[in-house]
């Protein structure tokens, strides 16, 4: 009775607890994705979309081998060396650096997407156990997407790709071939010729669609000088492909599937375009009214140079109104203050830069380095979570030999949570 007397009293009065409601944000789980599919059927390119729409992060052979290698770690020389001098990186290797990315900070702030995971290899790791490695993953995940296709479609239409020899590009048989080009071209007009009868400005259009026709034809002209077929896309390579991944695999994650929650299961038709497949996707997971990871954002002005020395009340002033996401939206000032997060965690209070500024959930924090802006955008839930902003808390112990410093040290520790 109380709270609805309360709510009649102040019927515009907000309800919601930011603070609250930020808490359960940096407590909750982030939403983690597995696509399932054969070898070809687009796994990659729909984890790519969905990884650009929902900030995750895509766990892959070849993002997280590029990644080691620029970083310029000893593990990334050592890659580098290997490939260098022809060799092939171990699948125990891959696996390892897979698994770190999985458990990283990074990952358990933005969540992960994988598609590569049971692989048809098994020199390193058997199909049932890269199972059992997905179940006792840290952070399960939620979203499991199977991506089916008939046999003779996915042999066909990867059997028709042509791989560009300089820039790399892969086309389509509908981007190459002059005579799929030739044939849909008349589809097309045959089924506007049954649409529309004759009208005024029938023959311009024409026109101009035939002029697009020759030079979509000279562009294919083009591209026929560059593009060869790849040994894995020769239909008798595939066949062989998608027969191993029915023997090895489908079975172990039809398990899989039928064991998942069917609410959090989509299944889609792979002879579908790739667009129509990710908005699908995003359909289902804005139903199940699922959400993305909160970005941070960096608050920095290519305009207008920052002072270090500016009072604090200016910097805010300033910083509140770079890259807004809204008009008249302005980030707010949040309990750290100027005082650095990271830092403050580890138990120092060292001011922030604006240069190292950035927004998150709405509010603006201030690094006081670009170490600690680097370990702030990995993930800066552990920065945030209570009982922090609290003031570092350091007691040092004086005493005699044997006079119970340890003890009470012990005690202390136990007392206060600390070290």
């Amino acid at each position: 009775m109380n709270s609805e007397e309360n709510t009649e009293e102040y019927p515009f009065a907000d309800i919601f607890n930011e603070d609250e409601a930020e808490y359960n944000f940096l407590l909750s789980k982030p939403v983690c994705f597995v696509i399932f599919g054969k070898p070809g059927v687009g796994k990659t390119t729909l984890a790519r979309q969905i990884t650009q729409a929902w900030k995750c992060i895509r766990v892959e052979a070849l993002p997280i081998l590029e990644e080691q290698i620029a970083s310029e770690t000893e593990s990334g020389v050592m890659l580098q060396s290997m490939l260098l001098s022809g060799q092939s990186i171990p699948d125990e290797l891959v696996m390892k650096l897979m698994l770190e990315k999985l458990n990283s900070l990074e990952v358990s702030h933005f969540g992960y997407i994988v598609t590569e995971l049971p692989s048809l290899s098994q020199d390193a790791i058997t199909t049932l156990q890269q199972i059992e490695l997905i179940k006792n993953l840290n952070l399960k995940p939620d979203i499991i997407i199977n991506i089916k296709c008939p046999d003779y479609d996915l042999c066909q239409r990867i059997s028709g790709q042509r791989q560009h020899s300089s820039t790399g590009y892969i086309y389509r048989r509908d981007q190459w071939d002059p005579e799929v080009i030739e044939n849909r071209r008349k589809k097309r007009k045959e089924a506007q010729k049954e649409g529309k009868g004759e009208e005024e400005g029938e023959e311009e259009e024409e026109q101009e669609e035939e002029e697009a026709f020759i030079a979509e034809m000279q562009m294919v002209a083009e591209i026929l000088q560059h593009v060869v077929q790849r040994p894995e896309d020769y239909l008798e390579n595939i066949e062989n492909v998608v027969k191993l991944y029915k023997e090895l695999i489908l079975h172990s994650l039809e398990e899989v599937m039928a064991e998942h929650n069917p609410q959090y299961l989509i299944e889609l038709d792979g002879n579908k375009p790739p667009e129509e497949l990710f908005m699908t996707v995003m359909d289902r997971l804005k139903y199940l009214n699922l959400k993305r990871a909160a970005v941070l954002t960096k608050l920095q002005s290519a305009e207008e140079e920052i002072n270090d020395i500016m009072d604090n009340d200016e910097l805010f002033r300033t910083l509140a109104s770079y890259k807004l996401i809204a008009p008249r939206y302005r980030w707010q000032r949040s309990r750290w203050g100027r005082t650095c997060p990271v830092t403050l965690k580890e138990g120092n209070i060292n001011p922030g830069l604006p240069d190292f500024s950035v927004s998150f959930l709405g509010k603006m924090y201030c690094l006081s380095s670009e170490e600690a802006l680097k370990k702030f955008l990995l993930n800066p839930r552990p920065y945030l979570l209570p009982p922090m902003p609290a003031p570092p808390f350091k007691v040092f112990i004086f005493g005699p030999q044997s006079s119970g410093k340890t003890t009470l040290s012990n005690l202390l520790a136990e007392n206060y949570k600390g070290k």
